[in-house]
């Protein structure tokens, strides 16, 4: 059958090759031999005869040599109890273990690690991932569709009432009246204090317009005026000039950005700030307040109404056929994808955390991973072992049995050469 070019070679075409190449080293062996006796037997009828079978007796020494060198790295020699042979299947557990340390040591570096992962553009592709509309859709209805487990976990793990109590803690350290002050404090930077005045005022025009409080302002005026006065209706008198002296002064307030009373105003909210921040009665207060109010059930069961109501909708919607959150969940994937991809400093930044973030995994588990490789070298049977590592390079350590009988032929035939030389000058 023809195999593919790019294909690697199965095993049995690994044993079948290795077999040739076996078969034709020991025949070579086997024709040196034979030639060196040949050579010997017609040593005596022709000089030349000599070196022929210098060359087939060393050749057949280097080729049996040889031959020895590759046996005993798998096995005996024909069984043969020599010493230092079989050298892997007595080194077994040493070879195991220094393969193991050796990955570890050498693939594992750290430098190794981080050059390699550095090649791989990990922002580019997940940029390129999410910015495919399908995955991102499917990315979000998984996410969605563990969202009821999720919270069912939630509450079953404690971990609703931990985060309650880590925020209790977190809002318990919490400094009040500087953050309050701070707040205020941005507010009157941006004048949006005056527009407090604005509404403060409209709500007032209001109110003076309303006729069941004319009615009960009327009546609260009647009672302190003495009764002669009533009987002039002085009270709707006082009323009137007092509802029109008041929505004057408002109309006059609201209409000038420069009236006293915005500038009243804004000197006690800046006072008001400023003892805010400073004040140590103030603060105090404000702490006595904060507490308070966490300590009343009212705010706890407003917590626990709230995470009730946030949970039954997000469980509906997590089941419903136009789920708002996987529509919004999928909007951000893509956008985020979107930006990723036309950003390349944040790619960057993201390549440079997850290779750090790999490359601490890796040099963490290292150990872990060479001391498996260490015992699934060791778990292997020993034959098995044997077997595969002749399929992977048996084919060349044969070949060395090729080189060592012409090697050693070719030596045989210049030591021959040389020891006619001396002869022939003395």
């Amino acid at each position: 059958m023809n195999r593919c070019p790019s294909q690697p070679p199965s095993d049995a075409d690994r044993a079948r090759e290795l077999s040739r190449v076996k078969l034709a080293a020991t025949l070579l062996l086997a024709a040196t031999a034979a030639l060196f006796l040949v050579a010997r037997h017609f040593e005596a009828q022709h000089w030349s005869w000599g070196y022929v079978a210098a060359f087939a007796s060393a050749a057949t020494v280097g080729g049996f040599a040889d031959w020895y060198a590759v046996v005993a790295l798998f096995r005996r020699p024909l069984g043969l109890p020599i010493p230092h042979t079989a050298i892997i299947p007595r080194n077994h557990v040493r070879i195991a273990e220094n393969l193991g340390n050796f990955i570890e040591s050498n693939f594992l570096a750290p430098e190794a690690v981080e050059r390699k992962l550095t090649e791989v553009d990990f922002a580019t592709q997940i940029a390129d991932w999410l910015r495919d509309r399908e995955h991102a859709a499917a990315l979000a209805a998984a996410a969605v569709k563990r969202l009821p487990q999720l919270l069912a976990a939630i509450d079953q793990s404690g971990l609703r009432q931990f985060f309650g109590r880590r925020v209790r803690a977190e809002l318990e350290r919490l400094d009040v009246a500087p953050l309050a002050a701070g707040l205020l404090g941005a507010v009157i930077e941006k004048g949006r204090h005056q527009r407090l005045l604005d509404e403060l005022l409209g709500s007032l025009d209001k109110l003076l317009t309303n006729e069941e409080m004319l009615e009960a302002l009327r009546e609260k005026i009647r009672k302190e005026l003495p009764a002669l006065f009533n009987f002039y209706r002085a009270d709707a008198y006082l009323l009137r000039k007092i509802v029109a002296s008041t929505m004057a002064f408002v109309e006059e307030a609201r209409g000038d950005p420069q009236h006293p009373l915005r500038r009243e105003f804004d000197a006690f909210v800046r006072g008001f700030v400023g003892q805010l921040a400073t004040s140590a009665d103030f603060a105090a207060r404000a702490e006595a307040l904060k507490r308070d109010l966490l300590d009343r059930p009212e705010v706890a069961a407003m917590a626990d109404s709230a995470w009730d109501s946030l949970r039954t909708f997000l469980e509906h919607d997590a089941v419903a056929p136009d789920s708002q959150v996987r529509r919004a969940l999928e909007r951000m994937l893509l956008d985020i994808g979107v930006q990723l991809g036309g950003d390349p400093g944040i790619r960057a930044e993201l390549n440079r955390g997850i290779v750090r973030l790999l490359g601490d995994f890796v040099q963490a588990q290292k150990s872990g991973v060479g001391r498996f490789i260490a015992d699934q070298v060791k778990a292997w049977d020993i034959d098995i072992l044997i077997g595969r590592v002749e399929l992977t390079v048996g084919r060349d350590l044969q070949y060395i049995r090729f080189n060592g009988a012409m090697i050693g032929g070719l030596a045989g035939l210049v030591l021959h050469a040389l020891e006619q030389g001396v002869n022939i000058h003395l």
